[in-house]
């Protein structure tokens, strides 16, 4: 088997103020708190909600 592409994703602003649909978004991807990175797969699935919630996460 290949290896599957990953991004890093990091949570570098508050959720708070956000929409409800941001926030869930966020939980999603699996970041709780400001600070915490997710190694998700890299899919466009995954790219879309990254791009939903631009404004508040940072990918490495």
């Amino acid at each position: 088997m290949g290896e599957r592409e990953t991004i890093r994703v990091k949570l570098v602003r508050s959720p708070i103020g956000s929409t409800k649909r941001q926030r869930q978004t966020l939980r999603g991807l699996g970041l709780t708190r400001v600070g915490k990175t997710a190694v998700v797969p890299k899919n466009p699935a995954v790219l879309g909600r990254v791009v939903a919630v631009r404004h508040l996460v940072e990918v490495e």
